[in-house]
């Protein structure tokens, strides 16, 4: 069975945005692996599209960044590689701690510690479960929230455009990655530092969230890579 097996038919007037949804799902769920060609004629024929759609579809992805055109090959799903891995996080550190500036310069939005903590309580829960997907995108929208609390709409902007591969890096490694209890525990404390009112610390906490994940996924991709080479 590949990706293309999970997917499913749309009505004859869905946008690209909704195909582009449903493909985004099974790339970030493991449907499609890692490396594996995606065929706009076989995406078309089962979900009884026209290859229009399906190929702007396509694109839009490859704008993310999950997916990879090859010259004379064809679309390939992305496989990160630990540069990448690096890249993404070196580009999200940039934003977040330029949105935890303007927290601290506007005020700290009324709500936003409730919020945080909502979702804390949730990666609790999917980490006792061991729930890896729930629990990357709990991640993942924890980070989306401070961002958004600069009331940014470009910061907010910059962020989207890396969470599909942040999605990417954490669900392809599932617990080698997420190492109970570290995932509430370095969320806790940027929700302290966010609170206490000292930005330096604040951005200090930032830097070291940032390291300690490219630090965990790289560590995670070589300890996959090891198990492969040992098949």
């Amino acid at each position: 069975m590949t990706g293309v097996d999970d997917m499913v038919p749309l009505p004859l007037r869905v946008t690209s945005a909704v195909i582009a949804e449903q493909l985004r799902e099974r790339i970030l769920d493991g449907s499609f692996a890692p490396g594996e060609q995606i065929s706009e004629l076989q995406l078309a024929a089962k979900l009884q599209m026209s290859r229009g759609p399906v190929r702007e579809a396509v694109q839009r992805l490859a704008q993310e960044g999950l997916l990879v055109n090859h010259r004379n090959r064809g679309v390939f799903v992305v496989e990160l590689e630990v540069g990448d891995i690096e890249d993404v996080y070196r580009g999200r550190r940039a934003i977040e701690k330029e949105a935890a500036s303007t927290v601290y310069e506007r005020g700290i939005p009324v709500g936003l510690a409730a919020r945080l903590q909502e979702i804390l309580h949730n990666i609790a829960q999917y980490m006792n479960a061991g729930d890896w997907k729930k629990l990357a995108r709990e991640d993942l929208y924890f980070h989306e929230t401070m961002v958004e609390a600069a009331q940014s709409p470009r910061l907010s902007r910059m962020f989207s455009t890396l969470a599909a591969e942040t999605m990417l890096c954490m669900s392809a490694f599932d617990e080698r990655y997420i190492r109970p209890p570290t995932a509430v525990e370095e969320h806790e404390r940027l929700l302290h530092r966010l609170l206490g009112g000292d930005l330096s610390e604040m951005l200090a906490e930032i830097d070291r969230h940032m390291s300690d994940a490219v630090e965990s996924l790289t560590n995670a991709r070589r300890e996959r890579d090891g198990d492969r080479s040992n098949v």
